[in-house]
């Protein structure tokens, strides 16, 4: 399987979550739900997180993972984590809500939130890695 193949299920998913449940596939949206308590509201959302996890483990049935490498710190990861929770709700939502979700219906907020958190990424790279000389 190749990358394309990934982003084709990628976009089946999002696209069969849209036609039977009428939902967005934000991973962020959906996480955040899980605290919300909504009656009525959770079952899918369980059911999706639990997908996400199962995913690979079914993928390993059948040919092996890729080798994982971090190089990051503890500490610089769960910084990382906590300026992306904090992107996430300044921009309400995430990359697969406005990345995917969103320009595949051709949104306009998802547009302009898409180029603002690339842009910003590739900032953010230049500046650590050019200005500052630091490589994680």
């Amino acid at each position: 399987m190749v990358g394309t193949d990934g982003g084709a299920l990628i976009g089946m998913a999002v696209a069969l979550l849209v036609l039977f449940n009428a939902r967005i596939a934000g991973i962020s949206g959906i996480v955040g739900g899980l605290f919300g308590m909504q009656k009525g509201d959770m079952n899918w959302r369980v059911a999706f997180i639990a997908g996400l996890v199962a995913a690979p483990l079914v993928w390993q049935l059948f040919a092996s993972l890729p080798a994982v490498r971090i190089d990051g710190s503890y500490a610089v990861m769960a910084i990382a984590g906590l300026v992306v929770g904090i992107g996430t709700r300044y921009g309400s939502g995430c990359t697969s809500g406005h990345g995917v979700c969103g320009l595949s219906r051709g949104s306009l907020r998802s547009i302009i939130a898409t180029l603002a958190f690339m842009g910003t990424g590739l900032a953010t790279v230049y500046v650590i890695r050019h200005v500052f000389n630091f490589w994680i």
